[in-house]
């Protein structure tokens, strides 16, 4: 883990040092993160609710540069530029950064309508994972209550197929902790103060996994 990364944890013990507890299992899952991204594997994302509202954020946050600079792959660059004009060589890389490939499972809106209407809103994630999961793929479930079944059964094909699941949760975890590879369950049991807390942690997490990836400046 690099320095920076060491510094921003720091950073974040200091501010919330009431999830302080959860250093270890973040230091893990950061390790796992950069592990399996650069074997090629992507992050696949789910919730309900505004845990839906996090995934779709947590996603945005991993497709595009958000603290730091990420400069697009030099080998790719030089492919490109054998395939487009000048003109639009300098635009196009003038516009690319550098992604964490991750996928936001709530964003299919005509899967999940017609999967619902046709079987069973509740499989619809697991149908997913099912469908996109790959050998080193990572699933991270948000859900405050840590029972929500579409997201249980997204973790349980998940787990079969070798997916990493990593869950956030509240206080308790839920059902989902006995099915989550890593869980990171945050001192709150509301609803509404479990998001509170879930949104800092996975914004250290996306900027931890970006220093990680990319390197740059503190």
């Amino acid at each position: 883990m690099t320095n920076k990364t060491e510094f921003i944890i720091d950073e974040f013990k200091e501010k919330y040092p009431m999830m302080t507890y959860l250093e270890k299992d973040i230091r893990r899952l950061i390790d796992e993160l950069v592990y399996r991204i650069k074997l090629g594997g992507k992050i696949l994302v789910c919730g309900n609710g505004g845990s839906a509202s996090d995934s779709e954020h947590i996603v945005g946050e991993l497709l595009k540069e958000f603290y730091i600079r990420r400069p697009v792959d030099e080998v790719f660059k030089e492919r490109l530029k054998g395939n487009v004009h000048e003109e639009d060589f300098e635009y196009i890389t003038g516009c690319l950064q550098g992604a964490i490939p991750a996928v936001s499972l709530v964003s299919q809106t005509g899967f999940i309508t017609a999967y619902g209407n046709d079987v069973n809103f509740d499989m619809a994630y697991a149908q997913q994972v099912y469908a996109y999961g790959k050998k080193n793929d990572v699933l991270i479930v948000l859900s405050t209550s840590g029972n929500a079944s579409n997201l249980c059964y997204a973790a349980k094909i998940a787990k079969t197929k070798d997916i990493l699941v990593v869950s956030l949760t509240g206080e308790t975890g839920g059902e989902l902790r006995k099915l989550s590879d890593i869980l990171l369950n945050v001192p709150a049991q509301e609803t509404y103060r479990v998001q509170e807390y879930h949104l800092p942690l996975y914004h250290f997490i996306c900027r931890a996994l970006e220093y990680e990836i990319f390197g740059g400046d503190l």
